[in-house]
């Protein structure tokens, strides 16, 4: 019986399938995908450049720990699209995608075994990739990412950047990025909920965590989990639109361009006792006037030393703050009650719908209709569930 590595290749008077080669490992899936079709001469990149990678190869930085979600989407997106492109009109070159580590195999975040090769062994890449790790939380995440140990993945960010490769993260690959050096100065997102260390660890970064992807000359970053998604669109988008929106429908790929509505202010908050006690004050008072000065007063702080501290932990003002959480349990009840969207707007602090309805659209990309229509079954106004007679 043929294994599955066995099985992938061909004979050896027998031509390759005109769709793709692929190097298989019976533990995990790809060391790399060479598919065939032209392969035109790499573009020119650089800091001034944008992130463009049609017609060129991709390296995806796989380290151990690497978040098992997060690589499988970038390679299946990627591999998705090479299987569409002709499906489009005037269809980009394909790609070329390898698993690249400066240590050989690694282990992923599950124990999975990811078969790799040397960066210096792969093609010249037109991009760097850098997935995620499993690290979930602050502590052991800046541990491992400033630890001895990722030093040579950290050198080859730095180099990939020197010889003007564009560099693409997501989630806490981005930490990679930052602990590199090659993000200063440069707009950036991160995994939402780690946006306080990461703001404090990284000052010279120009952290946005409410952007679902931020693109800067070179560098292109996503948010948390499967952000890894819309990276990976974003590559095949530079290469031919209609591709990528053909892609996305294929795999069920929703257009979101903000985290803002995932994020849970109240953990945001718990990171800093004077902020997390602000955060209190304000659900207290979530359908009154707010007045900073009363929230200070009521903490025993100046008002200038409670604007610091919301700035210092969130990068934003408390007023900014304090309408995130109002908008956060205004989509709760669009979602949840069947409340009139006036009588919503009175419960968070807003005079009308109106005020409301355009905060949701410019704040979290969304509108009550579109919130009331991801009600839960059963949930009260939600037209689904048990009805009484």
């Amino acid at each position: 019986m043929k294994s599955l590595a066995d099985s992938a290749r061909p004979a050896r008077d027998e031509p390759a399938p005109p769709f793709v080669r692929t190097h298989v490992r019976a533990s995990f899936g790809v060391v790399m995908r060479a598919i065939d079709g032209p392969r035109p001469r790499r573009p020119p990149g650089g800091p001034g450049a944008s992130l463009t990678v049609s017609g060129v190869k991709i390296s995806v930085l796989v380290v151990d720990g690497v978040f098992d979600s997060g690589l499988a989407s970038v390679l299946d997106v990627l591999r998705t699209a090479n299987e569409l492109r002709h499906e489009v009109p005037q269809p980009p070159p394909p790609w070329e995608v390898a698993c690249v580590s400066p240590r050989g195999p690694v282990r992923t975040a599950v124990g999975h075994r990811v078969e790799t090769v040397a960066p210096e062994a792969a093609p010249a890449p037109g991009a760097l990739v850098v997935p995620g790790v499993g690290h979930k939380r602050p502590g052991p995440l800046t541990a491992w990412v400033a630890s001895p140990d990722q030093a040579p993945e950290r050198e080859l960010v730095r180099q990939a950047r020197a010889a003007r490769t564009p560099l693409a993260a997501a989630c806490t690959g981005t930490f990679l990025l930052a602990e590199s050096g090659v993000l200063d100065g440069q707009p950036a997102t991160t995994t939402w909920w780690l946006a306080p260390d990461f703001r404090q660890r990284y000052p010279e970064v120009l952290l946005d965590e409410t952007r679902m992807l931020t693109h800067a000359p070179g560098v292109s970053t996503a948010g948390a989990a499967t952000a890894h998604l819309d990276l990976a669109l974003s590559l095949v988008r530079d290469g031919s639109p209609a591709l990528a929106e053909l892609t996305a429908r294929y795999l069920l790929i929703d257009t979101r361009p903000a985290q803002a509505g995932y994020a849970v202010p109240g953990h945001l908050a718990r990171t800093d006792p004077m902020v997390a006690g602000y955060e209190r004050w304000v659900r207290e008072h979530l359908d009154r006037p707010l007045r900073i000065a009363d929230a200070a007063r009521s903490l025993g702080v100046s008002e200038r030393t409670l604007q610091r501290a919301v700035d210092r932990v969130l990068g934003i003002s408390p007023l900014r703050f304090a309408q995130r959480i109002r908008l956060e349990q205004a989509a709760h009840l669009l979602r949840t009650t069947g409340l009139p969207t006036d009588a919503v707007a009175r419960r968070v602090g807003y005079e009308n719908a109106t005020t409301l309805t355009t905060l949701l659209r410019e704040r979290l990309a969304t509108t009550p209709g579109q919130l009331r229509r991801q009600s839960p079954p059963g949930a009260e106004g939600s037209g689904s569930g048990p009805r009484l007679a």
